[in-house]
């Protein structure tokens, strides 16, 4: 067969093939309407499923758990946890709750008035009564340093990055019950010869909301832990942190509430900057620690 020939038979086969109708458009769009109509209901079935199962598993859940004591608020009384609650903030020390800072204060209950007759720009007291108190507390607190330890002074050319010596302050700490609550806090170095440690003084006013088991008191101290024993002062129980856990800020502390309430805790330490030019031994032993939580020069208000 030539070319011609082929050409031919196959004119011939496409003359006796029925021609395909011709497009329908309209047709066509109707049925990529209704399929895309048919995927849309898919996927709302299948999501409105997704929601009724969620929901089902939140009630039941929610159901389950009723009668299971919620594990923040069952620890929210532990001592020494400082941990943050669920939605709030951090409680500090005595349990309350601190107020917001300057910037987030917003139309909260205004910082106490200072001796200018206004309110104070932070919680901490610059003048007054109460940073007169909190100046009285390191003064008593370098009053019992025992001989043979000196406090030194502010060196002349230190850099006001270095730790203090000595300092003080007083702090606004919350208000519970509509009691304000007051925090002094004084941190002295003491030195003997050429090897330095330290001692500090916090004391809570009346109204705070600190334990009252002599060693859960003791361990909320700086949020710290520790092994803690409970020492006999005449006729009163003390608690006193002999040995630390993991926060060694200090060695020892011990921690008196007084009938009014006030809290005292004394701390001490063998180093102040450096372990290896640290005190030889602690500057008071355990029984001087617990009986110094309950002197009357720590009693402030």
């Amino acid at each position: 067969m030539n070319g011609d020939e082929l050409r031919e038979a196959l004119r011939h086969e496409m003359a006796v093939v029925a021609s395909p109708p011709p497009l329908d458009t309209a047709a066509a769009l109707g049925a990529a309407r209704r399929a895309r109509a048919r995927r849309r209901t898919g996927w709302a079935c299948a999501g409105s499923a997704t929601v009724v199962l969620a929901v089902a598993g939140v009630a039941a859940v929610g159901t389950a758990g009723a009668g299971i004591p919620d594990s923040g608020a069952a620890g929210a009384g532990a001592p020494g946890t400082g941990t943050a609650r669920a939605g709030g903030v951090s409680p500090t020390a005595s349990g309350t709750t601190p107020l917001p800072g300057p910037s987030d204060r917003g139309t909260a209950e205004p910082w106490p008035t200072g001796p200018d007759g206004l309110p104070q720009q932070d919680r901490t007291a610059k003048a007054g009564t109460r940073y007169d108190q909190g100046v009285r507390l390191l003064d008593e607190l370098i009053a019992v340093v025992p001989a043979g330890y000196v406090v030194p002074e502010y060196a002349p050319n230190q850099s006001v990055d270095d730790d203090p010596p000595r300092s003080s302050q007083a702090e606004f700490d919350g208000k519970v019950n509509g009691v304000d609550v007051w925090r002094y806090t004084s941190v002295a170095t003491i030195a003997k010869g050429d090897r330095t440690g330290r001692v500090a003084v916090e004391v809570y006013t009346r109204g705070n909301e600190l334990p009252t088991e002599p060693c859960a008191l003791t361990r909320r101290f700086w949020g710290m832990e520790g092994q803690c024993q409970v020492v006999t002062v005449g006729n009163m129980k003390i608690g006193v942190v002999v040995q630390p856990t993991i926060d060694r800020r200090f060695d020892q502390w011990s921690a008196y509430r007084h009938p009014d309430g006030t809290v005292t805790f004394v701390a001490q330490s063998r180093s102040y900057s450096s372990p290896k030019n640290g005190l030889k031994e602690l500057p008071f032993t355990v029984p001087q620690l617990a009986a110094l939580a309950m002197n009357e020069r720590f009693h402030l208000q």
